[in-house]
């Protein structure tokens, strides 16, 4: 009789600790999904995180590549996955512009999904070819005067970071830009590095190296102030004022994800992007540490909706 009390009292344990379990968060591994392909810049910031991260959590963290779509192949996962705080997005500002130029998404981008945290930010950076004579934007515009035909400049594709920078950098100024969108920033770097093209606007981390190395000449960040890596290199901000397009990436979560989850995973990135390691780790890649609380990244992606909605209609870029 003794035996089957002990057996029934650890039953009851067993169960109470599984009935508790859902609310000590995380209790198993998270999934970052990252709505980009492996091997590039949002990947690799990601899997920065990814120790740092499982340490402060106490879980592992899997990082898993969703790419497709400007990201909206990933993003529309979790959007659709449980609101339990176990399926992360890690994506990039595209975010924000996939509604104005995709005519359909399987998510709505306010209503299906939550803001976490800003992660890290970098600028669009203006490159040219050394064989191309301008070497400032000053230079740039006075080469424009003289020759008016339509120079061409690429970028990372269309609804691209990189893209939208071109096209405001294009409007503000008035100088006879032709947009030739690539499948990615990389084959967008063969082209300007082979001479094919004349000018990139490019995310800072895919060209970092070749500025350095000499075998591209930057123009101008695409950002508020200059990039502490590159002083030299002047914001456009310099000439335009208020220009600024910020590249970043941040974590969201599903919908109706419980607010303790969210501000539990908030606490992590925060914590975690002010170490050392990480904010150095970063930096090498061209991007700046920029933990933020849920509610800061969600007045961003308020203030960036409408804000390139209206670009592209300006710019007259067609809804893919």
């Amino acid at each position: 009789m003794r035996q089957w009390i002990l057996v029934a009292l650890a039953a009851l344990n067993i169960s109470s600790q599984a009935m508790a379990a859902p609310g000590e968060f995380p209790n198993k591994p998270l999934t970052v999904l990252v709505s980009y392909p492996a091997g590039g810049s949002v990947d690799v910031t990601a899997r920065i995180l990814q120790e740092p991260l499982a340490k402060a959590l106490g879980q592992t963290v899997i990082v898993d590549n969703r790419g497709g779509a400007g990201g909206s192949i990933g993003t529309a996962l979790v959007a659709k996955a449980q609101p339990d705080g176990y399926t992360v997005l890690f994506t990039l500002s595209s975010h924000t512009i996939n509604p104005a130029i995709q005519v359909k998404m399987a998510f709505d981008t306010e209503k299906d999904l939550a803001p976490v945290s800003l992660v890290a930010s970098s600028p669009q950076v203006l490159v040219a070819h050394p064989s191309f004579a301008p070497s400032s934007l000053s230079e740039l515009e006075a080469y424009a005067r003289k020759n008016p035909e339509v120079i061409p400049y690429g970028s990372a594709g269309i609804g691209s970071p990189s893209h939208m920078a071109g096209e405001l950098f294009r409007m503000k100024t008035g100088l006879p830009l032709n947009h030739v969108a690539y499948r990615g920033g990389g084959p967008a770097t063969l082209d300007v590095l082979s001479g094919q093209i004349p000018l990139l606007w490019v995310s800072l981390p895919a060209i970092a190296q070749h500025i350095k190395s000499g075998r591209l000449k930057a123009l101008a960040m695409s950002t508020a102030r200059r990039f502490p890596e590159f002083p030299d290199v002047p914001a456009v901000a310099e000439t335009i004022p208020g220009f600024n397009v910020d590249s970043w990436n941040a974590m969201f979560v599903p919908a109706r994800t419980p607010p303790h989850i969210i501000q539990k995973i908030e606490q992590a990135v925060m914590a975690v992007t002010k170490q050392p390691a990480v904010q150095k780790a970063l930096l090498e890649q061209g991007a700046l540490a920029t933990g933020s609380t849920a509610r800061e990244l969600g007045q961003i992606v308020q203030k960036e909706l409408p804000m390139w909605r209206e670009l592209t209609k300006a710019a007259q870029i067609q809804a893919q």
